[in-house]
């Protein structure tokens, strides 16, 4: 009997899981593509290169895509068994809530698996491709683009403009500015003209006829100046467009960030940047008194010879003469001034070594607790839909989003004061498992005791019973009484 139970959990699980899953992933990567839609608008990229950053990105916001399809398919599944009363019915055959919900806390441990296994090999590698294409994708020039009747100045050196343009090849009324030199004037004039790309889409290529060539040469104001004018019949103008081609940027330029390294790696950089902190204080002690003469005498007495007789001086004043004392002065003042700036530099060292240490473990925790989320979701998401009791997409979908913010906004800003150093890396990338785990065990126990917790009807009466008892209240409280006064 528990077997077929624990199939027909596991069937009513499955279902929902792969839809909501597929559900939220394309709605986190159009959520990703309305932030960078600027950057990818008249780039002229090819359909390749999109779906080869989908592909990236889709892999990348896989591990925030489970935790959040575990939340909505629990809801939908135990909401679905209640609102048909088989809830009520395993209930009622002497089994607990618990035992029922045993199968699904293995697939949920198994998906929290794949999500940690994914976030540790996978996700390193779709992350440095993404980002490095992404890259690519923001700095490339917008495709070449030459539309009638306005200037066009994104090749390097030329500003062109064509009055007229059929079938993107033939152009007419043509004119060609020289932009490289700020003291003459060159451009080309021409009625009509063919333009083509070559081949290797490297250089766009003019050939143009009926026109002139105007060339200044000399500074411009001299009176030695000459100012060129060539007709022709045809003329061939070639451009190099080369920049306006999209490129692509080798992976290996982005390799050494914390997100594009596994746990393995990631220890061994925390290790490293262990090392070097607590080797950065002694090394930079060493180097300030290096520079101080004084410090050999740190241990032995201040003596000084006057009339053949040895004085111990109490202060450093005492052992100089009055004549240089201003040039002693003068030469510590500049010594502790190049001290100083000596160490706001070494402690902005210090504080780019321990914000590279902060960020290296908040990535080795992220990997971990992320993974987790799925099963601190799923400990809401089962009891609360067996609370509910409402099946389908609207309820449930409603307290998903609800405990799904909570979830996003706790780790987001765990996170961000860990960055800050207000908290740790552990506590900080922990915070979202601390706020919700109290809040999952809480429904549980409610759901175990079959609680109204989220029954309208339950509340009404409460609300009936408070009213009825401040109305009792007021019938039995004793009227004040006011005696006459005496005549």
């Amino acid at each position: 009997m528990f077997r077929k139970l624990d199939k027909l959990i596991v069937k009513a699980f499955v279902g929902p899981f792969i839809a909501t899953f597929f559900i939220t992933l394309m709605v986190l990567v159009m959520q990703f593509f309305w932030l960078y839609i600027d950057d990818f608008v008249g780039k002229g990229l090819s359909t390749g290169v999109i779906l080869e950053f989908i592909w990236y990105q889709s892999a990348v916001l896989v591990p925030l895509t489970l935790p959040l399809a575990v939340l909505i398919s629990s809801l939908m599944t135990f909401g679905n068994l209640g609102e048909t009363f088989e809830l009520v019915a395993i209930k009622s055959a002497g089994i607990s809530l618990l035992r029922f919900m045993r199968p699904l806390f293995f697939i949920t441990f198994f998906i929290a698996g794949i999500a940690f296994l994914f976030s540790n090999y996978v996700i390193p590698v779709a992350t440095l491709k993404s980002r490095t294409l992404l890259g690519d994708i923001y700095y490339a020039k917008p495709a070449f683009d030459l539309k009638e009747g306005i200037f066009y100045d994104k090749i390097e050196g030329f500003a062109m403009k064509i009055g007229e343009k059929q079938n993107d090849s033939i152009i007419r009324n043509v004119i060609i500015y020289e932009t490289g030199s700020a003291l003459q004037d060159n451009f080309i004039v021409a009625k009509s003209g063919v333009m083509r790309i070559t081949p290797d889409r490297r250089y766009l290529e003019m050939d143009l006829r009926d026109g002139w060539r105007y060339q200044e040469k000399g500074n411009r104001g001299q009176p030695n100046s000459d100012f060129i004018r060539i007709g022709f019949k045809q003329y061939r103008k070639q451009f190099d467009i080369s920049s306006l081609v999209f490129n692509r940027t080798a992976d290996s330029v982005n390799k050494n960030n914390q997100r594009m390294l596994n746990m393995r790696q990631l220890q061994k950089v925390i290790d490293s940047l262990n090392k070097k902190e607590r080797a950065f204080g002694i090394k930079k002690i060493n180097e300030v008194f290096a520079t101080l003469q004084f410090v050999k005498y740190l241990d032995s007495s201040w003596t000084r010879k006057t009339n053949d007789t040895v004085k111990t001086a109490k202060k450093f004043e005492d052992l100089l003469p009055d004549s240089a004392k201003q040039a002693v002065n003068r030469d510590a003042i500049n010594r502790v001034s190049s001290m100083r700036v000596n160490n706001e530099v070494a402690l902005a060292d210090y504080n780019a070594l321990k914000k590279d240490l902060r960020m290296h473990e908040i990535e080795w925790h992220r990997k971990i607790s992320l993974s987790f989320a799925c099963v601190v979701l799923f400990l809401i998401g089962a009891p609360l839909g067996s609370i509910i009791r409402k099946g389908g997409v609207g309820t449930p979908l409603v307290f998903a989003i609800i405990f799904f913010m909570v979830f996003y906004f706790s780790s987001t800003t765990g996170e961000k004061l860990a960055k800050e150093a207000t908290f740790s890396p552990f506590v900080g990338m922990w915070m979202s498992t601390f706020v919700l785990v109290p809040v999952g065990v809480f429904l549980t126990y409610k759901a175990l005791r079959d609680s109204q917790l989220f029954n309208k009807e339950s509340y009404y009466r409460i609300w009936k019973y408070l009213k009825r008892l401040r109305f009792w209240k007021n019938k039995t409280k004793t009227p004040d009484i006011t005696l006459p006064e005496a005549q």
